[in-house]
């Protein structure tokens, strides 16, 4: 399952869990739903569902977290015993609350994900390379068109990334 599924990142590690031969659920606005089923998701969950309901305790292997906020308790409710949790972005709220017992009696295992060892950068760079993967540009505003940029971000209408060009700029 990834969260915050629209963005950059996120429709990157849709196509990255695919290309691993993984069934991905992405939660995101239903605005936005067929594109990403089109990108390659299995199914999609509205970002303002109850999880839970919508998907079952127990029911998700492994969850890259892009929003946290306010689901993020359900997000591990909704993870198998043994599950992999790994968050990369706080967009929903940097802080949660956890219930210590679920992490250790589900055996959950947690991952911050920032820096990574050289060769996944490069492995990156590959699959973009040889279409296994294609970076989902939203708009691109010269450099000094920052403020229509941020405001076109805050409207969170957009699938994939807002580019700045440093180039167009002068």
């Amino acid at each position: 399952m990834v969260t915050g599924a629209s963005g950059g990142v996120g429709s990157a590690a849709i196509q990255l869990a695919k290309a691993r031969g993984a069934k991905v659920i992405a939660v995101t606005s239903p605005a936005k739903s067929e594109e990403l089923i089109q990108l390659g998701a299995d199914q999609t969950v509205s970002r303002s569902e109850n999880l839970i309901e919508a998907l079952g305790k127990d029911s998700v292997d492994v969850v890259i977290d892009l929003v946290a906020g306010e689901q993020w308790g359900n997000l591990l409710e909704v993870m198998k015993p043994g599950g992999r949790y790994a968050v990369a972005g706080a967009i929903g709220g940097p802080m949660v609350q956890l219930d210590i017992r679920t992490l250790y009696l589900k055996d959950l295992s947690f991952f911050g994900c920032t820096k990574l060892e050289p060769e996944v950068f490069a492995n990156l760079v590959h699959h973009i390379e040889t279409s296994n993967i294609k970076p989902l540009v939203a708009h691109s505003f010269p450099l000094k068109e920052i403020d229509a940029a941020q405001t076109l971000f805050l409207e969170k209408k957009h699938t994939g990334k807002i580019v700045l060009s440093v180039k167009d700029s002068h």
